[in-house]
Parts: structure tokens; sequence; C-alpha cells
């Protein structure tokens, strides 16, 4: 976790100004307004159903492909909105990289997952791909115990290793923000620990949003925590949202308490 006095000092890399999400008919997020500070760790808690996927998504636009679906309001990334026409999707999926629940390796070597994204951006010289292979792999702890296994299946790899590798997959084309949606909950406990220890490390130089179910996750990693629920039409809000320590420790609403202390959820 990031030193909180210095939190208030940081820019924001993301900004929401009154987000609402429709799929079709049914209205998924409501009036969403948070701003997410450069080089931090932000947790999204919240119970199931509220919404906390479906606004992960929306940071690097994964729902757009989704049928009926609206975006209404802004999301900014450095001040720029994401959902303008002339917005480059595909230069804004290598700026805001996403590992998902459960780790997802390409059906190909350890090497080729790491040079997919590097290749398909137009990097071809294999110096220069090893190079940003094992670089990213020794950002993610796993070069050593990988380094001689790099031409094998990645699917041969533990699953906590898989997960990393996915990081490291992610990484390889040079993001300035990382979305982990419950990117540990598939994992064991010693596994968990290795990512989140990662996570800590990668928040020095890259901006990271997870969404996670675990209070103590979000207790131990992050430094922003956003509570979101749902209202009377099951649509999802933004109920609370402040350092961890404060939303934690001193939470402003009784729904926000009444979650992080296990009262329902």
């Amino acid at each position: 976790m990031d030193n909180l006095n210095n939190i208030s000092d940081k820019k924001i890399k993301i900004k929401t100004e009154g987000v609402n999400l429709f799929y079709g008919d049914f209205q998924a997020l409501s009036n969403i307004n948070m701003d997410i500070k450069e080089c931090a760790i932000t947790a999204i808690i919240g119970p199931s159903g509220c919404g906390k996927s479906s606004l992960l998504r929306l940071f690097n636009r994964m729902n757009d492909p989704i049928p009926g679906v609206k975006v209404e309001g802004k999301i900014l990334l450095d001040g720029i909105s994401i959902y303008d026409e002339d917005m480059d999707v595909v230069q804004l999926k290598k700026r805001v990289g996403m590992v998902f629940q459960k780790p997802n390796p390409f059906p190909m070597s350890v090497y080729d997952n790491i040079a997919f994204g590097p290749k398909h951006h137009g990097i071809k010289q294999k110096s220069r791909l090893d190079e940003i292979v094992e670089k990213n792999l020794k950002q993610v702890a796993l070069w050593d115990e990988v380094k001689d296994k790099l031409n094998q299946s990645a699917l041969d790899l533990a699953p906590g290793q898989q997960q990393r590798l996915c990081i490291a997959r992610a990484l390889a084309v040079e993001p300035e923000v990382i979305l982990m949606d419950e990117s540990c909950s598939a994992l064991d406990p010693e596994s968990t620990m290795e990512v989140e220890k990662l996570m800590v490390d990668l928040a020095k130089k890259y901006t990271i949003i997870i969404v996670t179910h675990s209070m103590e996750q979000a207790a131990r990693v992050s430094d922003m925590t956003a509570f979101m629920y749902m209202n009377e039409n099951r649509a999802g809000i933004l109920v609370e949202y402040g350092t961890t320590e404060q939303i934690f420790a001193r939470p402003k609403d009784k729904r926000t308490e009444d979650y992080i202390t296990g009262r329902f959820g």
C-alpha cells in the first residue's frame, strides 16, 4: 500500500463523470463519479451483481461488442474522453490492459504468449522480442521459474504461474493502466500472496484497478477503495469512495460499514 499521505498528491489518471451503462433496457450502472489516481491501487468492492466488473470493463471499452450496450457520461484517460468517436480503440487497449479472473494463457509457448502483443504492434526483431520476454517475465518474478521452459506450452504451468504470465503478457505492450478482475479468486493462498506482492511492486510504475470480493485483499494492497451497491432498480451505484484506510476504519455510509463488517454481502 502506498503512503497515504501522498495519495492526495498523485495526479488523476482516469476520471468518470456521471457514467450510466445500459444493456438494452436494463440500466447496469447509475451516475458513477470517481477520480482514479495514477501509480496507485484502487480496489472496487461490493456484493455480486452491483456492476463492479461492468465498470472495470468500461475503462478499456471491453463492453463495446455487447449488443444493445450504451454508455452515457464521460470517462477521461489523462483528460481525453475514451468514448469519443475519434478514439483509437486498439491504442486504448494497448494503454489499458486487462487481467481476468481465471488465468487465460494462449495455447502457445510461454515465449509466444509474451511476444504476441509486441508482434501485433509491429515489433518483429527477434533480439528485441527476446529482450521484451525476459524483461516482463522478470517484472512478474517468473523468469527464474520458466527461463528453461520458454518453448513449452504455457498451459503446462501451475495456475499461479499462469496468472503471473498473463500479467507479464499485459505488461509486454507497455500499458499505463492494468485492470484486474478478481485475478486471485482462482488461486491458492500462496499464489495469491505472490500476485498481491506483484501488484504492490507494479503500482510504482502503473495505475492498477482491481475488482475483488476479498475485503482482506482490498485492505492489504489498495490505496483507494470504492464501495458499490445497487439502487432500487438494481443498477450499480457508487456508495462511497475514499482512501482504503478511511473506508475500512471510518466509513461514512452505514451500507459500507455493514458490508465490510460482514453484515450483508
